[in-house]
């Protein structure tokens, strides 16, 4: 009898590994919904001529930058679905040890510039009206999966397509989601920064 309790006790955490932490859970939730809230309140708030400003020729707006980030999160969350789609990594702890804090360090740290790829690159054509709802809509239904899910999210793996980052786990993507928004917001707070800013 007393071995049937051992065998039980030591199989639970076998059958949890993987999962997201109540902490890493609310973590993940918390930054999805301070970023969501630092970029709408650009976007809500100020003019259509501040929204459009640009610093020189060929920088992004507020307003595309803002676009990049919803582009990106409906990209960044078909990686944590194409991680999950695939098979567990049994090389998973190994490969993505560490790669959270990486992520936080890189994607937060502005002094680092990367092209984004044509298909994440604003158009520059949608309004505020419309962006506004696209991006409520797609971090939504980030949020209820980040809120519901009980998948092994961290025993699934997918690559980045730059090297630097290496294998991450689907926890792993679906973190990136608000810290690449952060790292934008960063650049929002930039452009606003600048002395030729509207002032309205």
């Amino acid at each position: 009898m007393l071995l049937a309790v051992c065998l039980f006790y030591n199989n639970i955490p076998a059958a949890e590994e993987g999962k997201m932490s109540a902490e890493e859970r609310a973590k993940v939730i918390k930054l999805l919904n301070d970023s969501q809230k630092e970029t709408l309140d650009a976007l809500e708030k100020l003019s259509d001529e501040q929204l459009n400003f640009r610093e020189s020729p060929g920088r992004w707006s507020v307003l595309e930058v803002a676009e990049h980030i919803m582009l990106s999160e409906t990209l960044l969350f078909s990686r944590v679905e194409k991680a999950l789609a695939d098979k567990q990594n049994p090389e998973w702890e190994a490969k993505t040890k560490g790669k959270t804090e990486f992520l936080e360090k890189v994607l937060l740290n502005r002094q680092g510039k990367a092209q984004a790829p044509e298909m994440l690159v604003p158009s520059g054509k949608i309004t505020r009206a419309e962006l506004i709802a696209k991006f409520k809509e797609s971090r939504a239904r980030t949020l209820k999966f980040a809120q519901e899910t009980e998948l092994l999210l961290k025993a699934h793996t997918a690559d980045h397509p730059f090297p630097i980052f290496g294998t991450l786990n689907a926890y792993n993507w679906l973190i990136y989601i608000p810290l690449h928004n952060m790292r934008h917001n960063l650049q929002i707070a930039e452009v606003r920064a600048n002395t030729s800013f509207p002032k309205k």
